[in-house]
């Protein structure tokens, strides 16, 4: 793990995508529900914390600095003009490690609206803690309890009634 005894010498771009590539990709993946531009997400997100990493002061941890920026650029990539023209290319039938039933759950939380997929997938996909994903994501801890509620009530509709079909 990248601590901030490291000097900025020893962060190399290979070591950040060592380090949090996996996790960041994934995350764009379940964000973006589509490989191609999760694969797009995943490289201007590591392009920025690159360009941006002189500047980072250590007030959260690195996962969590990269984590805002990897969902920041999801976002903006999803409001972009370009992006509701674009078709998906590939649905996440290509993630082979996940059986089938992880799949539905999967297209379960890509079906949810942003804000609450967000929640989702940071505190069960990538394990962080409310207090982490609201570092991450700029929010109060209420908000992000709030959020995960609500986004776990609409998966548990959403799961019972595709179960009733």
């Amino acid at each position: 793990m990248i601590s901030l005894t490291d000097t900025l010498q020893d962060w190399t771009a290979e070591r950040l995508i060592d380090e949090y590539g996996d996790e960041l990709l994934r995350l764009c993946l379940f964000y973006m529900g589509d490989r191609q531009l999760a694969e797009d997400a995943f490289q201007e997100t590591m392009v920025k914390a690159w360009r941006a990493l002189e500047n980072f002061r250590g007030e959260s941890g690195m996962k969590t600095w990269l984590f805002h920026i990897a969902v920041n650029t999801c976002r903006d990539m999803l409001r972009s003009g370009w992006f509701r023209m674009r078709k998906k290319s590939v649905p996440l039938d290509v993630m082979p490690e996940l059986d089938e039933h992880a799949r539905e759950i999967a297209a379960a939380v890509l079906s949810l609206p942003g804000k609450y997929r967000e929640v989702m997938v940071l505190y069960y996909e990538q394990g962080m803690r409310i207090r982490e994903i609201a570092e991450a994501l700029h929010m109060p801890l209420n908000s992000v309890s709030s959020r995960l509620r609500r986004a776990k009530a609409l998966l548990r509709n959403e799961v019972e009634g595709g179960n009733d079909a």
